[in-house]
């Protein structure tokens, strides 16, 4: 199992989770002993991608081991604003959301039961439904891909692209990867290649700027990028670069395939859905080294929107869907 599958850890006392900033290099985790400690790891990066969903789930589960000697009516409310407050530490992805409503779910179905016994069970039942969700989504990728595939990808899909390497190596698909760096916390070099390689699957880094060179040359097959959102008329929210990479493929051919367990139904067009803007001096610094000079300014939108037009394929674990089709995922049986 590849060492981010599971990056993050409950403990009788706290939540752990594995420090992505400064994964492969050193091996550290962060303790985190309240749901405040969870959402501003959340917010500093300490964990990206799929990480800060499970992230919300054990810190959830934290505001309950807090809020269990109040009140029952006070308890309830303390593990809202807990919820509410995860979900603010990053808000473009809605998976937060969807961590936090699971636990509560199980919470208010549960009056009269121990507390923290209701959160953790919530927890518990959102870790397996996301990995089942993910699973499901990787088979259904695959079946998309050609064997010997050459797949360029952006950032790291996290459950998504082990589930998708798993479930290609099932079938005896082999596929390859063309990664980008993911300026500037390198996600693409530091995190996607390195499980990649620790999957044992033939993987090239190239920087963020050489997308298009790759896409011009016929050096990949697809581009294949999960998606932090997709609305339901077929816009695809992701890192910041892929709108780029997906426009690039466009010109040259190359179909593009977003992956996401489901399109988000609160959010019917691209202007329902907020964009994080960090602080522009990240995007001054790699991996804590000042890479220009104090005489400039940086600007960081961490995500970019990718027009339906661009998108070739979006892949859910109910299946795949063509972007102007998408919003039919929710007419569909729960499998």
């Amino acid at each position: 199992m590849p060492t981010l599958a599971h990056s993050v850890r409950l403990t009788d006392d706290a939540v752990v989770i594995l420090d992505r900033r400064r994964f492969p290099f050193e091996r550290v985790w962060v303790r985190c002993t309240t749901a405040e400690d969870v959402a501003v790891a959340i917010e500093d990066m300490v964990t990206q991608s799929s990480g800060p969903y499970f992230a919300a789930l054990f810190g959830m589960v934290l505001a309950a081991r807090e809020a269990r000697h109040l009140a029952p009516a006070d308890a309830r409310e303390a593990l809202g604003r807990a919820g509410e407050r995860l979900i603010a530490s990053r808000a473009t992805n809605n998976a937060i959301g969807k961590a936090v409503a699971v636990v509560l779910a199980e919470v208010d179905k549960s009056p009269g039961e121990d507390l923290v016994d209701a959160a953790t069970r919530g927890a518990w039942i959102g870790d397996e439904r996301y990995r089942a969700k993910s699973r499901a989504l990787g088979e259904h990728t695959v079946k998309l891909l050609p064997d010997n595939a050459r797949v360029l990808t952006h950032c790291w899909a996290d459950t998504y692209l082990i589930a998708t390497v798993e479930a290609a190596a099932h079938l005896g698909k082999r596929l390859s990867f063309v990664c980008t760096e993911t300026r500037p916390y390198l996600q693409g070099a530091r995190l996607t290649a390195e499980t990649l390689a620790e999957m044992d699957v033939d993987t090239t880094l190239i920087t963020d700027g050489m997308g298009a060179s790759v896409l011009s040359q016929g050096m990949v097959d697809v581009l294949l990028t999960a998606a932090d959102r997709v609305t339901m008329d077929g816009h695809v929210v992701n890192k910041v670069g892929t709108l780029g990479l997906a426009v690039a493929a466009h010109a040259f051919g190359v179909p593009f395939l977003a992956q996401v367990q489901a399109p988000d139904p609160a959010a019917r067009t691209a202007a329902a859905v907020p964009i994080e803007h960090r602080p522009g001096t990240e995007v001054l610094h790699t991996l804590g080294v000042r890479t220009a000079s104090d005489k400039v300014r940086g600007h960081y939108p961490a995500f970019d929107i990718t027009p339906p037009r661009f998108v070739t394929t979006i892949v859910t674990d109910r299946g795949p869907f063509a972007p102007d089709a998408v919003a039919d995922y929710h007419a569909r049986e729960e499998p």
